[in-house]
């Protein structure tokens, strides 16, 4: 089984670039740019540069040794969360201003949910000095409005998205009609590893830093350069991708995925996607996504703005069908849960995102010998007034 993505942008079965006719010219300036100039010489030199002096880069792979005790195995924690920004979003936003400014683009647009991608975005926008514009559902502006100032004070504009969900989906929806609106000086810089080809691959590449870092790590902590498992939350996909990347065929490697339950996906409250989805197209490509028998989008619902998504990525929905990746989903409780387990256990607060994939150490049997990397996706700053709101009610 091949897990890399072939000449057409697919994955398998999914994937592709299905776009109208009037975003041909964008899409198809990128996939005819992006590896040639992602594979240069002068681009890689300055990529690593500012993934080492201006990111952190690398964040540690930390014995979480509490945590182990209770679990009864060992549990390493990937540390995306102290990169600059609060998350691993910034490892594709770097990548992609390099591409764009190396493309003569002047404007950078760009979609968020949980808003970690937005500030990555206008982080860099601030730095290479261009024009930046997020768009940003209602409902998440308002339950991310720390992150929502963030991004004011580094200068974008954050325009809301007022249809359908006021989320993620909206969001992105938005960002593609100004693409369309603004095909030449525009660059459309997408957080996640959807849309249609080349997005997916090229996000992909670039957060494979995660796990690039982590066969190092591995090796000097274990003697070993790989995990028995490794875990990560999903949404679209896009650390769960740069944390499996350098492992896909390593069939050694349990590749295990965390998607929202939300309330129960026997409820209409949910963003499991694998669970209840179909195949169909969303957002330029062939994936896994919630829709009703019409083929009309299902709103999802989750505590995490980040992974309130309908879809998932187009690896990720051929590592579904094609077994290499297993899947399971948290509800909204056990995320909350998990958090507060973590901060107790460890002194680290994550956020909701990641709490997900925390969650899932409940529900999965683990061998004393076992190494287990969970990539701890983010910090919880953006997300304390939930937590708040949640001790309060307790």
């Amino acid at each position: 089984m091949n897990y890399e993505v072939n000449e057409q942008g697919f994955y398998g079965d999914f994937g592709g670039a299905f776009i109208p006719e009037m975003l041909y010219h964008n899409v198809n300036e990128l996939k005819e740019n992006y590896l040639q100039i992602m594979e240069s010489k002068d681009f890689q030199e300055e990529f690593k540069d500012l993934l080492k002096e201006y990111v952190g880069r690398p964040t540690p792979l930390y014995f979480a040794k509490r945590l182990s005790e209770k679990y009864n195995t060992n549990i390493f924690l990937k540390r995306e969360d102290l990169n600059h920004t609060g998350a691993h979003k910034i490892n594709n936003t770097i990548g992609q201003i390099l591409l764009a400014k190396r493309m003569n683009k002047k404007r950078i647009i760009a979609e968020t949910g949980a808003g970690q991608h937005g500030v990555a975005t206008a982080t860099v926008c601030a730095l290479m000095n261009l024009e930046c514009i997020v768009y940003m559902g209602e409902i998440d502006i308002k339950r991310q409005a720390p992150n929502v100032a963030r991004m004011k004070m580094l200068g974008a504009e954050v325009r809301p998205a007022t249809s359908g969900s006021k989320t993620l989906k909206d969001a992105t929806n938005e960002a593609i009609r100004d693409w369309i609106a603004n095909p030449v000086d525009t660059y459309y810089l997408i957080g996640s590893v959807v849309g249609p080809h080349p997005y997916p691959d090229m996000v992909a590449r670039f957060q494979s830093i995660i796990s690039k870092e982590m066969k190092s790590q591995l090796q000097e902590k274990t003697g070993r350069d790989y995990p028995d498992k490794i875990i990560a939350c999903v949404g679209g996909g896009s650390n769960a991708a740069g944390a499996f990347y350098h492992y896909l065929d390593n069939e050694k490697v349990e590749l295990i995925a965390v998607e929202a339950d939300g309330l129960g996906i026997e409820t209409d409250k949910t963003a499991a996607t694998t669970q209840i989805g179909t195949e169909g197209i969303i957002h330029g490509s062939k994936t896994l996504l919630m829709q009703n028998s019409e083929g009309q989008i299902k709103e999802p619902h989750s505590i995490s703005a980040g992974l309130d998504y309908p879809g998932v990525g187009p690896l990720h929905a051929h590592l579904f069908k094609s077994g290499r990746g297993t899947f399971i989903g948290s509800t909204d409780k056990e995320a909350l849960t998990a958090a507060y387990q973590l901060t107790k256990l460890e002194g680290i607060i994550p956020a909701l995102e990641s709490a997900h994939a925390l969650a899932a150490l409940d529900k999965i049997e683990f061998k004393p010998t076992e190494n287990v990397v969970i990539n701890l996706s983010g910090r919880g700053d953006k997300d304390m007034e939930t937590y708040i709101k949640m001790m309060d009610n307790e």
